[in-house]
């Protein structure tokens, strides 16, 4: 059951996504317990029954029970579910074997630049940000020579770790890919790294999760996953139009 999520495409989606099943029913659990003994102190405790009140209190020691039983699902689940999946996402893949691409959020779209086949990123100066230089790429960097910066379109090529460092030009956003469960604000002035490896080829979208200003509506991209053969041809395309 997937919870009324968006369909998983990645490698590790599974593991979040039965973390909120097992959440899903803990709290389903707790509500109905909840309720349950409410319908019960509503019939016990009506009107016509006030003689059914004890004027002592309760020697019963259920709900200290129910409190240490919630105590324990709460803590054996942080404990065996959630920190060894947060633990193994914190830990930062190398970048070798890993597609990189850093990513600069603006009001209001995304900024993939791609540090082309020598792996190595061009340099970037604020004061060259202009409307055709997003990112402030320096292009008389020899680095340079061969990175590709794109608007709003992330392509990366199937089966391949995707490893992205997450930045912004202005306010605080939040790179949004449900398709791969990655979800990561975006804090001006550092780099923040995500990483996913696609399961399956498909366009899906890339938004902000993050009330970023008045035009946040409109802050959509594409992420799209193809065969690296498509990817390149791709890739090739839009450098000889940059």
């Amino acid at each position: 059951m997937n919870w009324g999520l968006p369909p998983d495409w990645s490698t590790k989606g599974h593991e979040i996504d039965r973390l909120v099943g097992i959440v899903h029913w803990l709290v389903l659990a707790l509500a109905l317990f909840w309720l349950g003994f409410f319908l019960v102190a509503l019939w016990r405790f009506r009107a016509g029954r006030a003689s059914a009140v004890g004027r002592r209190p309760s020697q019963a020691r259920w709900p200290l029970w129910v409190a240490l039983a919630l105590f324990v699902a709460e803590a054996g689940l942080l404990l065996f579910i959630e920190m060894p999946l947060w633990a193994e996402r914190r830990e930062l893949p190398p970048e070798d074997g890993s597609f990189v691409v850093r990513v600069v959020g603006e009001q209001f779209a995304w900024n993939f630049h791609y540090p082309g086949a020598d792996g190595r990123f061009g340099l970037t100066d604020p004061m060259l940000i202009d409307a055709f230089n997003p990112v402030g790429l320096d292009l008389d960097d020899e680095a340079a020579a061969d990175d590709l910066v794109t608007i709003n379109q992330l392509h990366v090529p199937a089966g391949q770790r995707v490893l992205l460092w997450l930045g912004s030009k202005d306010v605080i956003h939040n790179f949004y890919l449900p398709y791969m469960r990655v979800k990561q604000d975006v804090v001006p002035g550092r780099f923040t790294p995500v990483w996913f490896t696609p399961a399956r080829e498909g366009v899906s979208e890339i938004g902000c999760a993050q009330l970023c200003g008045l035009g946040h509506y409109r802050m959509r991209g594409q992420l799209t996953v193809e065969p690296l053969g498509a990817f390149t041809v791709w890739y090739e395309d839009e450098r000889a139009y940059m």
